[in-house]
């Protein structure tokens, strides 16, 4: 286990509130979550902000009964694990498990994905 030091710091009380919001949705302790946005922020800034810009919203609708079914798995998982899994984890790591199978078996390098074009075009989602 890697030595640990304390790092104490003053908030504006709606930076501490968001905070505490977004590290109980996320199912971690204050120390974990910090330690996590830390990494990520100076990951961040090594990759020359480009991790942060890189991301896009896939946004889509799926029957009432299947969201049950998800919102139970998810409420299960965490039951089971102590750990929150929040459905952004959840979609996220079937997608990527989804892909990699589909890049194996089409042999190709998991993550090798074509160059992205410079517009702007939505997602069909049918």
């Amino acid at each position: 286990m890697a030595e640990k030091k304390n790092l104490c710091a003053m908030l504006p009380i709606e930076l501490h509130d968001q905070v505490s919001r977004a590290k109980e949705a996320a199912g971690q302790t204050t120390s974990e979550y910090i330690t996590q946005l830390l990494i990520e922020y100076y990951k961040m800034k090594k990759d020359g902000g480009t991790a942060a810009m890189a991301t896009r919203t896939m946004a889509f609708q799926i029957p009432e009964e299947l969201f049950q079914r998800i919102k139970a798995h998810l409420e299960r998982e965490t039951a089971r694990t102590g750990r929150k899994l929040t459905q952004r984890d959840f979609v996220l790591g079937l997608i990527e498990e989804a892909l990699e199978e589909a890049e194996r078996q089409a042999g190709v390098e998991p993550g090798e994905a074509p160059e992205a074009e410079t517009g702007s075009q939505p997602l069909a989602t049918d």
